[in-house]
């Protein structure tokens, strides 16, 4: 039975949810209303565009919240500081491998086209704050680079490659490779 939700960003967490399960095309207004308990009128209401207008505030919202938990440490704390807590927030984020990350499954279904700018924004501020982060730790930039796409790319893999496999612990197990890696990294710069 739906229900009328009063708050937009109980809808948005919602909405969120359905898509990642089900994915932009599969989520039709009916298997919104049904798994969300969100009315169609409160539906409308906060996204008087549709699903589109759903999906683009969704992304915004995920955006804003890595900007704050994510990127703007990266970019602006102590670097090993900012590192250990981008670990432990995506970990806590993803819930070990539980929960996709909705703009990279946007990224590769037909609904990357419409959302690029977004999609493209974020992956490119998330590599170039680790990058900046991990120069700011004395790794050498020609390092430092690859390194950064590597760990996003691996966590974003690690994320599809959990869920394909329904072994949550996939992604724990990368996290950790991927720390590891990193921190053998920033010591071998410490001892140059």
């Amino acid at each position: 039975m739906a229900r009328t939700v009063f708050e937009k960003s109980d809808a948005i967490t919602r909405v969120a949810e359905v898509f990642r399960e089900l994915g932009f095309e599969g989520a039709s207004l009916y298997e919104i209303t049904e798994r969300t308990g969100v009315s169609k009128g409160s539906l409308y209401h906060f996204f008087p565009e549709g699903k589109e207008g759903m999906a683009a505030e969704i992304l915004a919202d995920v955006d804003r919240w890595f900007v704050r938990e994510v990127f703007e440490p990266l970019e602006r704390d102590e670097p090993r500081d900012a590192l250990a807590r981008m670990w432990q927030t995506v970990d806590t984020y993803f819930r070990s491998g539980r929960r996709i990350c909705l703009l990279g499954a946007f990224a590769l279904d037909e609904t990357r086209d419409r959302f690029a700018k977004p999609i493209r924004l974020y992956f490119k501020r998330w590599i170039e704050a680790l990058d900046g982060a991990l120069v700011r730790a004395g790794v050498d930039p020609t390092i430092a680079r690859p390194l950064a796409e590597d760990v996003v790319g691996g966590i974003q893999g690690a994320l599809t490659l959990a869920r394909a496999l329904k072994e949550d612990a996939v992604f724990g197990r990368t996290l950790a490779r991927l720390q590891q890696r990193t921190e053998a990294v920033l010591q071998a710069s410490r001892q140059s």
